[in-house]
């Protein structure tokens, strides 16, 4: 059948599109009151520019197709946050602190699980031009707001650094290859498979990755990490942050996970996810993505996070919507002026269009304008027949 989508890609029919606008415009309106400004990436760019600096994970997601102007590979995007990070480097140019966030349709080559569409709608918050944990702390207060605001408030932000992982696998000896079959073993927590692979390296390095698998749950598993990792400058770096981070952000429900490595080829320190409502996998993402800005030519700090809009419209209890009010087909001046006065006050105003009696139900009316008195007023749908 001509007309069948293609699998995991879906239309959105009134009621979801009305509560996902509706969901859009509070969170980007609540972006903008703390000063993120809004910025509209293109759909497509050169594959290059699309995808430089996230790494070949990014690369797999992305969609390539000919220009057939130029010539050259173009992408449809995957992730917006790379756009983003170009248009800080390289359009605004700002020195000091420039807050941006966005909101549009990405496209996977491939759902992210069984679930989840290939067109997601990402919206996200970005931070750049501030290395210290202070823009850290900012992020992830945002992105506790902006899921209590949505009726979906976090039941858990796991944080991770994958700034661990790398200080503890340069010891290891581990490079290319070998390093990422450690990642991938160690996101999985398969401590067999990484011992095999560990068996040849410094016994002080293997002990300290196996212990990472088993380093997660409240703010007790940072004392533990210090007991167990070796007090390398990286190490006593990236733990005195965590726990600085877990001191400035009491009260939010933070857990750690030191092996939870997701965003390993994009993000070059903290990393976390926001789990809540009744969704099984974390509804935002997010962590800090130095490497990314070095990469379009100017080294620029940058944190944020992403999540899609429509997973958490999923969650979300959303907000009751008042049906749509018939106006008559006959027209008066006085019809006219009130169907006006209702628009400007928030109401939906339908004009009835002869030869449709009976169908204006389906439409969304459920009250109708009906003259009493020489005054046009709003009664039931119903009322009066």
């Amino acid at each position: 059948m001509r007309w069948v989508l293609p699998d995991y890609i879906q239309d959105v029919l009134p009621d979801e599109a009305a509560r996902l606008e509706d969901l859009r415009r509070r969170l980007l309106d609540a972006f903008r009151v703390r000063g993120y400004q809004l910025v509209m990436p293109p759909l497509v760019e050169y594959l290059d520019a699309l995808t430089t600096g996230a790494g070949r994970d990014l690369r797999l997601r992305t969609y390539q197709l000919v220009d057939q102007a130029s010539g050259r590979t173009m992408g449809v995007r995957a992730d917006m946050t790379p756009q983003v990070t170009r248009i800080d480097s390289h359009l605004l140019n700002r020195e000091g602190v420039s807050r941006l966030c966005y909101c549009g349709s990405v496209l996977h080559t491939k759902p992210s699980s069984f679930t989840a569409t290939r067109e997601p709608l990402q919206l996200g918050a970005e931070l750049y031009g501030h290395a210290g944990i202070e823009a850290d702390v900012e992020i992830l207060r945002l992105l506790d707001g902006v899921m209590h605001l949505a009726g979906v408030p976090a039941t858990r932000i796991d944080i991770g650094h994958v700034g661990l992982f790398h200080a503890l696998a340069e010891r290891a000896g581990l490079r290319g290859a070998a390093r990422e079959e450690a990642f991938v073993l160690l996101q999985g927590k398969d401590v067999p498979g990484l011992s095999e692979l560990l068996a040849t390296a410094d016994s002080s390095a293997r002990d300290a990755i196996l212990a990472l698998s088993g380093l997660y749950g409240g703010v007790e598993t940072l004392a533990a990490a210090e007991d167990r990792l070796p007090q390398i400058p990286e190490v006593v770096a990236a733990l005195a942050d965590l726990r600085r981070l877990a001191g400035d952000l009491a009260g939010l429900p933070l857990g750690f996970d030191l092996a939870d490595l997701r965003g390993y080829h994009y993000h070059s320190g903290l990393v976390f996810a926001a789990y809540g409502g009744n969704a099984p996998a974390a509804l935002a993402l997010g962590g800090r993505y130095d490497r990314v800005a070095e990469a379009f030519g100017r080294a620029r700090p940058a944190i944020g996070f992403s999540l899609d809009l429509r997973e958490l419209a999923q969650c979300s209890p959303g907000a009751t919507r008042a049906g749509a009010i018939l106006a008559p087909a006959a027209k008066d001046v006085a019809l006219l002026a009130e169907a006006a006065r209702l628009r400007d006050e928030g109401e939906i105003v339908v004009d009835a269009l002869p030869g449709h009696d009976g169908t204006w139900e389906d439409a969304g009316c459920d009250r109708r304008l009906v003259e009493r008195e020489g005054r046009w007023t709003v009664v039931a749908f119903h009322e009066g027949e």
